[in-house]
């Protein structure tokens, strides 16, 4: 269960003026350790976006409207004021890739799935960064459209060290996708092992909520592309974290079903529904509440998030 508890931010690095304020070209640094200020946000329209699945093809629905939708926090109904489905939206995308010693003889094929999706994904008005962890977390790439510059960051991606999945989940979204507006995206390239975090899984999934981001995974554990056999516990780390942000978790085991993979993500992204309420529940600032969204077609399946923080002023 998430932790019903004031979120604390990273810690600034040394004397810079902000976590991500280095020279331009610079591998930069991000923050190892929490701090003990309080984070707040204040919304008053909640909005979430909810994909729409046929059950029997596995296929996106996205000719349904208003009316289709029944949308609950903490089992109240809510009305649904702004409701849209916009399938050119631009995104916004983290791509975060594991580069631990334990993932050392997959490297090559997450260098491999990480400048396929950016040049299978990328549109025009799209934004991508590119961000490692291991022992640490780095932003290899800003903010760019550009999937050559991001390639280039990719292919020079080496092994080594333990893994910080939470701390590199939490701080791209506090430092960068908070700050962002749209649809936001993080896709992890990781095994789902962490032995090295500051963060919780608790508090990485907090601020995912908090920046409205959906978090996909793609597992390259040995349940996935690297072999037959059991997932493993890094494997439902990853599968809760997606989860709870309306994203879902990929279990290539070969480069077709990779591109499928992608390809999934990518329409997926471009084919959410956005649902808008002001919420009415009168529960404490502050705290963590439940969201369901129901349809009245039996025959259909949804991803959104499932809840979210009342702001805290």
């Amino acid at each position: 269960m998430m932790l019903h508890r004031s979120l604390r931010l990273f810690a600034m690095l040394l004397t810079f003026g902000a976590i991500l304020s280095f020279l331009p070209g610079q591998e930069k640094r991000l923050p190892e350790r929490i701090s003990d200020q309080t984070y707040r946000v204040s919304v008053d329209l909640v909005n979430v976006l909810c994909s729409v699945f046929d059950k029997k093809t596995n296929s996106f629905v996205t000719n349904l409207t208003r009316d289709d939708f029944l949308i609950y926090e903490d089992n109240q109904p809510q009305e649904i004021r702004n409701f849209s489905r916009e399938t050119d939206l631009p995104l916004t995308i983290a791509m975060l890739v594991d580069t631990s010693g334990s993932v050392t003889p997959k490297l090559k094929f997450e260098q491999e799935a990480a400048i396929a999706f950016f040049q299978s994904v990328m549109r025009e008005k799209d934004r991508a960064m590119l961000v490692k962890f291991d022992s640490g977390v780095s932003m290899l790439q800003d903010f760019t459209n550009d999937p050559n510059k991001l390639a280039d960051k990719i292919k020079k991606l080496k092994t080594g060290g333990g893994t910080t999945l939470y701390d590199a989940i939490y701080v791209t979204c506090d430092e960068k996708l908070i700050r962002e507006t749209g649809r936001k995206a993080i896709i992890i390239l990781s095994d789902g092992d962490d032995m090295s975090s500051r963060a919780t899984l608790e508090q990485a999934t907090e601020m995912a909520l908090r920046a409205e981001t959906t978090v996909f995974a793609v597992s390259i554990s040995k349940g996935g592309f690297f072999g037959v056999g059991d997932k493993s516990e890094g494997d439902s780390i990853l599968k809760e974290i997606a989860n709870a942000t309306g994203g879902r978790i990929f279990f290539p085991f070969k480069v077709e079903e990779l591109d499928e993979a992608f390809r999934q993500i990518s329409q997926e992204l471009r084919s959410q529904y956005s649902l808008g309420y002001v919420s009415n529940n009168p529960g404490k600032r502050g705290e963590y509440r439940k969201i369901e969204i129901k349809v009245q077609e039996k025959d259909l399946k949804l991803s959104y998030r499932k809840g979210y923080y009342a702001p805290t002023s």
